[in-house]
């Protein structure tokens, strides 16, 4: 005997099942109500037809009632809207626009009715100038609204996934667009010290914020519509999006006798199954197990009502077929951005009592020497057995492997063990051999195996001075671009010499830039008996923890900060530092004007995400115009032109620069590796800012401008001694400790080659390409028995005098 099916809801969850249904059993009789017209639509694909990137309507339909009858020979029903359920009997009641009211008997039936959009009673908000965007029709009214009446301006309410993608997809049909959210942040399956990634690219997009900050009412005048919230600030604008989230659309259950979880949803088990015989309940409506923690949820993802529309639809023919739980897998485009997420967040954890950590890593998307590497912040949380619990991650390329790699390993068990052996895809424009997934379980591991122990951002504001100090381990170049407050600057480089500045009787909370430095930093401090903590992230993450979006300004709206570029494409120079770690960039940069024309324009694109604001500090001490700045997927670009005819001085004022006192000085006495890279690091930043620049080469520092190719000249038998013991140019000098018989001087030169750092000779070459003046020291080279035929180009030989004299007109000199 045929089973008759009855299929409540078409979409993700309805639409799946009825055809499943029909591919297991030929002879079932299979009805689908669906209550509008459209029984499976791509839903997800809604703001991006609005917004114009999906061009055709029909692309949307992703099956209709025509094609269902024809391939698999199922009774769809449109317009015809379940309104009552009698389980007793197993009828359902039926309100069809043509034919009326009828009744429908039932063997087995899967309820998908979805959700419906919240609206709740606040004042004015019947207006019809807002509007919701749940199906088709919601979808043309707004898209028939923008095109006909041409609105201007919109606010859209609630920062969910939805409401980022209205905003994204409106500002790019051209409005100006306000996003309001009534929690702290935006996108809540995010953290707070990660979703500020996104909100800053809607910033920098042109969507203005309005964080922690409800509608209390609307009013409808005339051509705008008023937004009143709860603060008393006012917002005006032609349209309103309302996206301030769904409830289950259950309401012609509440006499069926099916039980519902305390917000509406329809309690299932792992079959799918309700607690009535013969229904069962899929999609957006029913409640699920968080496969994480294992606690009742609800998660409305596409996903997952497929793939419980399938197991409905086994159990039904006779398969024995399990739900096995929800992780809330999902991933979000927010204009040039990429956000995903898969498990559990802090938030979540932490309302169900769950002990965990954390850790932060950033990393390019593929091999930094490879064109077009962009930044990846990547969060992992874990328990103290290494279980992973969630992960979250931002950036402009690779983002969906990363998450998709992680939410795989969560789904069978895995562990951040399983994160440190993963064997992922590699080739330089894809990846790096050490991928920042694989990153991610190196961090983990050195953190449960008491390798360091880690301190989070949001500690950092709470902190007990008296009990605590901060360490930052970063270059100078790095720290004029930003630091926390208070905190001790000794660059990792001079940790080993500089110990006693550290206080043994406080806890060292350590950072650098990302972490990797800092985690360095620790293992030598906690060799040398300090107690000390890495900030997890390192100060990439506390500053975008702090991020606050700019207040509404009517006044400075539209007003930008630099003058935009008139300059045709082929009056450019072009310059590509893509790829570039601080402060490769700047140096090239530095090394291009110098050999321009005033007036002459350098466009400028480059990865390295300080740039953004490296650039502009440049333009400024260096005399030059900042005439444009963007970024775009991960890439900044910028416009510079050089000399700034504002700032010149009028009337032929001569100006004496012997008198600025502005020059730099370093005298490199050290010949070891660490000390010679950090010596040229300083010197290359201090000359791209347009500083005369002097290195004043002494006793073992001359090793560093050796030739290192074999060089013959007269010598004495002592100085032919003292040449064969000391290191014959750069690429043989040893670190200053840890050097392991060459092999640590070896590993600092990997690390430098994987983050795309400069390599000392690269250092030395743009040193001398950017004027730095590079002094070898007459008396040094007597006594070590160098000749200046074995130094380098473009050295030059000088005494102490010259040195003093160099010093006299500098207001920074450095001995290393």
């Amino acid at each position: 005997m045929s089973k008759k099916i009855i299929i409540v809801g078409g979409v993700a969850g309805g639409a799946s099942s009825a055809a499943r249904l029909r591919r297991l059993d030929e002879d079932a009789e299979i009805i689908m109500f669906e209550k509008g017209e459209y029984i499976s639509f791509a839903n997800c694909g809604l703001p991006y037809y609005i917004g114009e990137t999906i061009k055709e309507r029909e692309n949307l339909l992703v099956q209709t009632p025509e094609k269902m009858m024809g391939r698999f020979n199922i009774d769809v029903r449109i317009n015809s809207e379940v309104i009552a359920v009698d389980s007793k009997n197993k009828k359902i009641t039926v309100k069809n626009s043509e034919k009326g009211q009828y009744e429908e008997s039932y063997d087995y039936m899967i309820l998908s009715p979805g959700a419906t959009p919240v609206k709740p009673p606040i004042e004015g908000i019947d207006s019809s100038k807002i509007f919701t965007l749940r199906n088709i029709p919601d979808t043309d009214k707004i898209k028939s609204y923008v095109d006909k009446e041409k609105p201007k301006s919109a606010v859209v309410i609630g920062g969910g996934y939805i409401g980022v993608e209205m905003a994204e997809n409106l500002k790019e049909r051209g409005l100006d667009v306000v996003l309001a959210e009534a929690a702290p942040h935006i996108l809540a399956p995010f953290d707070s010290d990660m979703v500020t990634f996104a909100e800053k690219e809607l910033e920098d997009s042109g969507v203005d914020l309005v964080l922690k900050n409800g509608v209390k009412s609307f009013k409808d005048n005339g051509e705008n519509i008023e937004v009143l919230l709860q603060d008393g600030e006012t917002l005006n604008a032609h349209m309103v999006i309302l996206s301030i989230g769904v409830k289950p659309d259950t309401s012609f259950l509440k006499d069926s006798g099916i039980e519902f979880g305390p917000k509406g949803h329809i309690i299932v088990d792992n079959h799918m199954k309700t607690n009535l015989e013969g229904i069962y309940a899929v999609g957006d409506a029913v409640e699920v197990v968080d496969y994480i923690n294992n606690k009742k949820t609800a998660i409305a993802l596409a996903g997952p009502a497929n793939k419980q529309g399938r197991i409905a639809a086994d159990n039904i023919i006779g398969i024995e077929s399990t739900y096995k739980g929800t992780q809330g897998t999902a991933i979000i485009k927010v204009f040039g951005l990429t956000g995903a997420s898969t498990g559990n967040n802090e938030r979540t954890l932490k309302a169900n009592n769950i002990s965990y950590n954390v850790v932060h890593v950033h990393e390019q998307s593929h091999a930094g020497y490879y064109p077009g590497a962009t930044p990846i912040a990547l969060k992992v949380i874990f328990d103290e057995k290494g279980k992973i619990l969630g992960a979250q991650a931002f950036g402009y390329e690779g983002i969906d492997k990363r998450i998709d790699d992680i939410a795989v390993a969560i789904r069978y068990g895995g562990t951040i063990y399983d994160l440190e052996e993963l064997e992922l895809s590699y080739a330089p424009p894809y990846s790096s051999a050490k991928d920042i997934v694989n990153m991610a379980g190196f961090a983990a591991e050195n953190i449960l195996t008491g390798k360091v122990y880690t301190v989070r951002v949001e500690e950092i504001d709470n902190m007990d001075k008296n009990k605590a100090l901060l360490l930052d381990v970063r270059e100078d170049i790095e720290i004029e671009n930003g630091k926390i407050k208070d905190a001790l600057e000794i660059p990792l480089h001079e940790i080993r010499s500089r110990l006693k500045e550290i206080p043994k009787d406080k806890e060292i909370w350590v950072y650098c830039q990302a972490g990797l430095r800092g985690y360095i930093a620790c293992r030598i401090l906690m060799a040398k008996g300090f107690k000390v903590k890495n900030i997890s992230g390192g100060y990439k993450t506390y500053t975008m923890s702090k991020f606050v979006p700019k207040k509404i300004n009517k006044i400075s709206k539209g007003n930008n900060e630099m003058k935009k570029s008139k300059v045709k494409e082929d009056e450019y120079l072009i310059l590509d530092a893509c790829g570039l770690s601080c402060p490769g960039p700047l140096m090239k940069v530095s090394n291009k004007m110098n050999d321009m024309k005033d007036g002459e324009f350098l466009k400028i694109k480059a990865s390295d995400p300080g740039f953004y604001e490296d650039i502009k500090s440049f333009a400024k001490r260096t005399n030059n115009n900042l005439l444009d700045r963007s970024k775009d997927k991960g890439i900044i670009t910028a416009v510079l032109q050089k000399g700034n005819k504002e700032n010149k001085i009028e009337n032929n004022t001569k100006v004496n620069i012997e008198n600025t006192k502005d020059n730099k000085t370093i005298v490199v006495f050290s010949g070891d590796l660490d000390k010679a890279i950090a010596s040229f690091i300083i010197a290359n930043g201090a000359a791209s800012m347009g500083k005369k620049v002097t290195m004043f080469f002494t006793f073992w520092g001359l090793n560093i401008l050796r030739k290192h190719e074999r060089v013959s000249v007269q010598k004495g038998f002592m100085d032919k001694m003292f040449g064969k013991m000391m290191p014959r140019g750069s690429k043989r000098l040893k670190l200053s400790k840890m050097n392991m018989m060459g092999m640590g001087s070896k590993m600092i030169r990997k690390v430098m080659k994987d983050k795309n750092v400069y390599s000392l000779e690269e250092l030395i070459k743009s040193g001398m390409d950017s004027g730095i003046n590079m002094v070898a020291c007459q008396m040094s080279m007597d006594v070590m028995g160098i000749k200046k035929e074995e130094l380098i180009d473009g050295v030059e030989v000088g005494g102490v005098g010259y040195y003093l004299g160099e010093a006299e007109d500098s207001n920074l000199n450095l001995f290393i």
